[in-house]
């Protein structure tokens, strides 16, 4: 591995800064831990969001000496030139990575991306990246815990939701480990969990109509705690409801993800398209 910069040397003098949501891994055990888990290899593609000062940058170009960053801090991308400069394919993007346009780093080879996610941003950036899906081939994550519990759950666990639903509808989703905050400088106030999105190659369900399928999810999970039959009311009249090849008096946290695309695609085919018969 690479050795760490000297702290004491004012170019490598940075603080945290909260509007960015930094905490910075400084645990070498799960640095290994993350790497293993990630496996890079010497043809990767890879892509880093938010190296921070670099805890995972440099054991991934051990690894793998192409690698692209994306780090919207200013002031951390000198500290970054000034480890990796040996590194020819080493390239640092200082932009905001909700505004990134990833496919750009799409080759021939399909981008693995990894990440310590500021929590504050966690979600809507792993559903901007989702939208490059077909040049993805993984994601490994540093995310808050219970994000990870919500991303993995099944349906009828106390975590499922939304972001289970739309996330699961497009990507294999493996909690692999968690990671306390004595990890990180400074420490967050929750803990952490690594995850590995895979993006299907074939979709195991298709909804028709990905747009209406994700305006059925949104609306089931506004208010948890009713039944599908009053969640859908803003969508669908009684009748149409009564159609509805489903339990309405369900909950949305029992309806898996093929439960979802099922009903997305009855509504699609048997309500909102007109019958033409004659």
């Amino acid at each position: 591995m690479s050795p760490k910069p000297s702290s004491e040397h004012p170019l490598f003098k940075h603080q945290a800064r909260k509007r960015f949501g930094q905490n910075f891994l400084n645990d070498t055990g799960i640095i290994d831990r993350i790497v293993r888990s990630i496996a890079p290899g010497t043809e990767d593609n890879l892509v880093e969001i938010g190296p921070g000062q670099g805890a995972i940058t440099a054991p991934l170009l051990e690894a793998c000496s192409r690698l692209n960053v994306v780090e919207i801090d200013k002031d951390l991308i000198p500290i970054l030139l000034a480890q990796f400069a040996k590194y020819k394919d080493f390239k640092i993007h200082q932009e905001d990575a909700l505004k990134f346009n990833f496919s750009a780093l799409a080759s021939e080879k399909p981008l693995r991306i990894v990440g310590n996610l500021p929590y504050n941003i966690s979600t809507p950036l792993i559903f901007h990246l989702l939208s490059f899906q077909e040049k993805i081939s993984d994601m490994h994550f540093m995310l808050q815990k219970e994000v990870v519990e919500r991303l993995a759950s099944q349906a009828g666990d106390k975590h499922y939701g939304r972001l289970s639903v739309m996330v699961q509808y497009h990507c294999q989703v493996d909690y692999l480990f968690g990671v306390p905050p004595e990890c990180f400088s400074p420490r967050p106030k929750v803990d952490s969990a690594i995850v590995r999105l895979t993006p299907f190659t074939s979709l195991p369900y298709t909804a028709i109509n990905v747009e209406l399928f994700s305006k059925i999810v949104n609306l089931a999970f506004q208010q948890r705690r009713k039944t599908l039959r009053n969640s859908l009311k803003q969508l669908l009249d009684k009748e149409q409801i009564a159609l509805l090849p489903i339990d309405t008096g369900l909950r949305p946290e029992n309806l898996s993800v093929e439960d979802y695309v099922n009903l997305t695609n009855f509504i699609d085919n048997k309500i909102n398209t007109p019958n033409t018969d004659a």
